[in-house]
């Protein structure tokens, strides 16, 4: 067993951080060629084949903890003994605070500046967008026709009273939004937008993005806010293909800034006692690996250029919103109390 490992073993026996899931086939020993250990947000089936193609590529082994929270408070507490070496994880807001937190530093490499935009990362390279996904709206087939709706400020409008669905507005995807609102258009403005949307809601928001578009099915309401990927990830499934199939994809805002996206990343912590292969995986993922990173979840590749999932590719084209991300962190908190203040999730 190598020393990483034994200090994972160590951090167990402790009970330290989080309790955690592991992947299906845990924590692995590594062979001649290395090992990396990451902690990971992002569910085992999205990551797995990524990894297994990287270590079939390299022979590096990749270990993996997963957790749906707390992975940040866990590194803090391990501090410089801490084993993991990469946080994968999604929103640049969550990735920001990991950098905030301390547990980060930061990566330079000429692979990954020249694959990944700079709006998608962070300027001094303490974390790293891998995939994109786009904030939409989702509307009723066959009660709004098309070209009735074709903005995020066309949510606020009369016409839509009673006729919108969200999940929760501190939803850290909703907050994004709000952020980016805060960013092109005052603070001023952009709580005027959300108590208009808060006026508009058919019901109090409630469940995920997945819930919006079977309430819309349902028929408790017409017009709903989710990210792109759930309509893939709908129509693979039977129970709720009928959701999707009920619902039309509008890409907002394409005669001007264009729709708001944000990105599934990563980010070198700082104590990563295997900080070479760690970079070394993170530029995989921004070449090769691009493609199938993309495709785990229909989310669209970072890096320019490279194909789109022809499912993902027949929902249509789109101008992006080239806000850079880093912008999201700083309008956080303005964002929150902005929710709160309009009472949007009463």
């Amino acid at each position: 067993m190598t020393a990483a490992s034994m200090r994972i073993a160590a951090v167990f026996a402790a009970g330290l951080g989080t309790i955690l899931a592991l992947t299906a086939e845990g924590m692995r020993r590594a062979d001649a060629a290395g090992e990396i250990n990451v902690y990971s947000y992002r569910q085992p089936f999205l990551v797995k084949p990524l990894f297994d193609a990287f270590t079939a590529e390299t022979g590096i082994a990749v270990n993996v903890v997963f957790a749906k929270k707390g992975l940040v408070e866990r590194l803090k507490s391990e501090g410089d003994n801490s084993p993991a070496d990469l946080i994968f994880t999604v929103t640049s807001t969550r990735l920001e605070q990991a950098f905030e937190a301390g547990v980060t530093q930061p990566v330079q490499s000429a692979v990954l500046e020249g694959a990944i935009p700079s709006q998608y990362r962070d300027d001094e390279g303490h974390w790293w967008g891998m995939t994109l996904r786009a904030r939409i709206i989702y509307a009723a087939r066959d009660r709004v026709p098309a070209g009735s709706i074709g903005t995020y400020e066309d949510l606020a409008g009369p016409e839509w009273r009673g006729r919108v669905c969200s999940r929760s507005g501190k939803n850290g995807y909703n907050i994004a939004l709000i952020s980016s609102l805060i960013e092109h258009h005052g603070a001023e403005r952009a709580e005027e937008w959300l108590r208009a949307v808060k006026a508009n809601l058919a019901r109090r928001p409630q469940g995920n993005d997945r819930a919006q578009v079977k309430a819309i099915h349902e028929g408790v309401c017409d017009v709903a806010i989710g990210n792109h990927y759930y309509y893939g990830k709908m129509l693979e499934n039977d129970e709720q293909r009928p959701w999707a199939e009920s619902a039309y994809l509008v890409f907002p805002n394409q005669d001007d800034r264009g729709t708001h996206v944000n990105i599934s990343g990563v980010a070198l912590t700082r104590s990563a006692p295997n900080r070479e292969n760690a970079i070394r995986l993170m530029e995989f993922l921004a070449g090769p690996g691009q493609t199938l990173y993309a495709e785990q979840n229909y989310e669209y590749p970072v890096r320019p250029g490279v194909p789109w999932l022809p499912q993902v590719e027949a929902w249509g084209t789109f101008r992006v919103d080239a806000l850079d991300l880093a912008t999201l962190s700083r309008n956080r908190n303005a964002a929150v109390r902005m929710v709160d203040r309009v009472g949007f999730d009463q």
